[in-house]
């Protein structure tokens, strides 16, 4: 147990992940999920990124991405939480860092605690690198933070702002959170496909719902593992992931232990009949709930056909087929990712909140 001088009546203690949320401990990690949906839904004014504990608990039985969680607690309530995640990967730097505090018991030092328990795990197993995340609403000061890749911004004055900077964090990256209401209007999909069709000779689109086909578990191993390395990521320092088959079926396990529908969309070159790019989008089990759109690749050989486009629409369409109930799409992009914001803006995203990277080097 850990017990900062500065709040004695507050204490910090790891909790050991539970097997299943039915377990005692259960009840503990239930309301940390709680908590988290709290703030993130008092952060942003919205319950889009909200998640509930069984759509949350299989990420945290991953091997590919272990973590540690550890709570804060004021006569037994949980006021706060930090989460420490690292990569698995032989020669990984950076460790990733998450803390939130309940509203009502801020500026108790309760974040400076957590903060120093995740900071000494990192330096116990020898990684220099701290990399958090924050979230944050569209700033309306003048008075802001840029990263030094010169796209995108935060309040300097934000509670998240205030914490990382006065810790000597720097900001590293913004990224543009959108958002699409649906459905989507019938013809702006079919301009923008007849454009991105009219370059994108040579390639075809393959879609499935669910788990990857046994057939494309390779191509998908591979896009993948190149995701982790092409994707735009200023100075933020991340190890290259190794992806093969297993690892995407353990992806699909976490999906489907989350109550998640997985919709695909991948594009074939035909030619060599390999897949050389991606979309996913996540359909949460509750009906009416806002989709999670993940990953979005197109090999850089393969770029300059529009496939990231003709990928987005098909994947569009495949989702009110399947769920036409849901209300939108969230979606994740570096300000600096011209191209795929380009894509978004050009089929109806908006954006609606931002996402600030921060990094500090041991």
């Amino acid at each position: 147990m850990f017990t900062h001088p500065l709040i004695d009546a507050v204490s910090i203690d790891e909790l050991a992940i539970p097997a299943t949320l039915d377990s005692p401990d259960g009840r503990s990690f239930i309301e940390m999920v709680d908590l988290r949906n709290r703030v993130e839904e008092e952060t942003l004014g919205t319950d889009d990124l909200t998640r509930t504990p069984k759509e949350y608990f299989p990420g945290w039985h991953d091997r590919f991405a272990p973590k540690r969680l550890f709570l804060a607690r004021l006569d037994g309530r949980i006021v706060g939480y930090g989460v420490y995640e690292w990569q698995p990967e032989e020669g990984a730097t950076a460790a990733f860092l998450e803390i939130e505090v309940d509203r009502d018991f801020r500026r108790r030092g309760i974040g400076t605690a957590l903060l120093r328990v995740l900071e000494a795990l990192a330096d116990g197993n020898g990684l220099r690198v701290l990399q958090p995340f924050s979230m944050h609403r569209p700033s309306e000061s003048n008075d802001v933070v840029v990263p030094p890749t010169g796209f995108g911004a935060v309040d300097r004055d934000s509670t998240a702002a205030r914490f990382a900077e006065v810790n000597g964090y720097r900001l590293e990256q913004v990224a543009r959170v959108s958002r699409i209401d649906l459905p989507v209007d019938p013809e702006v999909i079919a301009d923008n496909r007849r454009v991105a069709e009219s370059h994108a000779t040579g390639y075809r689109v393959v879609q499935w719902v669910g788990r990857c086909p046994e057939q494309w578990l390779a191509d998908i191993a591979r896009l993948h593992q190149r995701m982790s390395t092409d994707a735009p990521a200023a100075g933020l320092e991340f190890a290259e992931e190794q992806w093969d088959e297993a690892r995407v079926a353990n992806l699909d396990d976490r999906n489907e232990a989350g109550g998640r529908t997985n919709l695909t969309s991948a594009a074939l070159d035909i030619a060599s009949g390999r897949l050389v790019g991606y979309t996913d989008i996540a359909i949460p089990e509750a009906e009416g709930k806002t989709a999670i759109q993940e990953d979005t690749l197109v090999l850089r050989e393969h770029r300059g056909h529009r496939l990231g486009m003709l990928l987005k629409l098909a994947n569009l369409e495949q989702l009110m087929r399947v769920s036409p109930g849901t209300p939108a799409i969230i979606t994740f992009n570096a300000e600096e990712n011209r191209p795929m914001l380009s894509v978004n803006e050009a089929v109806g995203f908006i954006p609606v909140a931002y996402e600030a990277s921060w990094k500090k080097v041991v």
